[in-house]
């Protein structure tokens, strides 16, 4: 069979795309997942896609391949182009204008004049294959079902026409831009710039996390459960799940994407790494647990991140910070940034930050971030201040100072 560029199981294509872009290609007789002609096919239609970012290095085994992408330097999310490889047929496509032409204009057309106008155009030309009745009507849901074709009912009949667009995107270019490469699900705004002229785009991102993009699937299945309010079954490592979605989370450090959800199995709250979550597939009607709110309100006040520890142990942090009278910037942050913690004033030059949180090791990266100005700080679990210290510790060593002097 010829190799071909579009695909059907865009499942499939995530799975390749993230492993080759987080860990670089794997030789080919290193990938055992799938035979080798599989590997060979799907690695050609990620160089298809995105050959400007690939890059190689050689090693003992040969030329090793990966995606290489400084997000500084690049308007839009490359990996997009994954979702505009859609799988069709000839007869498909052309089924598919005809119909968009046919309704153009229309105040709506019955199933039977759609049939009627469609053999007239298809007997101009020679050897045309006629689709039957079933097909159209296949054609027209599925038009639907993409919010391009309306269905209303007049009497008995059944009327169908074309939705128009309704809204002048060039007004939105700015908000499209920044939506595209900012939201959780930006492939929406990547399809509405496409319909734009191509202008310099006004938004750079430092830390532009572009492998979510290869989530939207799973994050679109997420919102529409959790409005819909519907349980949700995932699928993780070929398990399946019974979870009750309540709100998706996204990490300002890490970029990453995570779903809270009530899960049935433990019972408790949990957090999910979204790009861990291989399909969402909708369940039956919501039945929460009793006092959910109340459950969640606790949940609220104690957690720092994504780890919930034991789910009963509270670790009580108080560090204290000084900020000279110019620094103003300072407390500002803490109050910013403090999370599920209290800031009060000691002094006139220094604040204090207090929490009592589940899992007290996730907020190191953060207080180390206040190092220089840290002049006191207090933990319940000792591996908190000991593993503070040993970085402290370990830094003035690398930098020539006593790290012994440290404490």
């Amino acid at each position: 069979m010829a190799y071909s560029e579009l695909i059907k199981n865009f499942n499939r294509i995530r799975a390749y795309m993230r492993s080759f872009y987080v860990y670089g290609f794997r030789h080919r007789g290193e990938y055992r997942e799938k035979s080798a002609r599989g590997y060979d096919d799907e690695r050609r239609r990620v160089e298809n896609w995105l050959g400007d970012y690939m890059t190689f290095r050689q090693d003992a085994s040969g030329r090793r391949f990966f995606l290489s992408v400084d997000s500084r330097a690049i308007p839009h999310n490359p990996l997009y182009r994954a979702f505009k490889a859609k799988s069709f047929t000839d007869r498909d496509i052309m089924l598919h204008f005809h119909l968009m032409d046919i309704l153009d204009g229309s105040e709506g057309l019955s199933l039977f004049e759609i049939m009627e106008t469609l053999s007239d155009r298809l007997n101009r030309f020679d050897g045309a294959e006629y689709p039957d009745e079933s097909t159209v009507r296949r054609k027209l849901s599925e038009c639907e079902a993409l919010g391009l074709i309306a269905r209303e009912k007049r009497g008995r009949e059944t009327l169908y026409r074309r939705l128009s667009d309704g809204v002048r995107l060039e007004t939105w270019r700015e908000a499209i831009d920044w939506f595209s490469e900012a939201a959780p699900l930006g492939v929406i705004g990547e399809f509405c710039r496409d319909k734009l002229k191509e202008l310099p785009s006004p938004f750079r991102f430092k830390h532009h996390y572009i492998l979510n993009a290869l989530d939207s699937e799973v994050v679109l299945a997420l919102i529409e459960a959790i409005g819909e309010k519907l349980e949700a079954v995932l699928t993780i490592r070929r398990q399946k799940l019974s979870v009750l979605p309540l709100k998706l989370y996204i990490s300002t450090q890490t970029g990453r994407q995570y779903l809270l959800a009530w899960s049935y199995r433990e019972p408790l709250l949990r957090f999910f790494r979204i790009d861990a979550i291989d399909s969402v597939k909708a369940g039956g009607a919501a039945q929460p647990p009793l006092d959910l709110g109340g459950k969640l309100d606790a949940f609220a006040r104690h957690a720092w991140g994504v780890s919930r520890g034991n789910g009963k142990t509270l670790f009580r942090v108080e560090m204290t910070v000084y900020a000279g009278a110019d620094e103003a910037h300072i407390p500002k942050r803490l109050e910013r940034e403090k999370r599920c913690g209290r800031v009060e004033q000691v002094d006139g030059t220094h604040w204090r930050y207090t929490a009592e949180v589940f899992d007290a090791l996730e907020m190191l990266p953060w207080i180390r971030t206040f190092i220089g100005r840290i002049t006191d700080l207090r933990c319940d679990d000792p591996a908190v201040t000991n593993r503070f210290s040993q970085d402290l510790a370990a830094m003035a060593r690398l930098y020539g100072g006593d790290g012994d002097a440290v404490s």
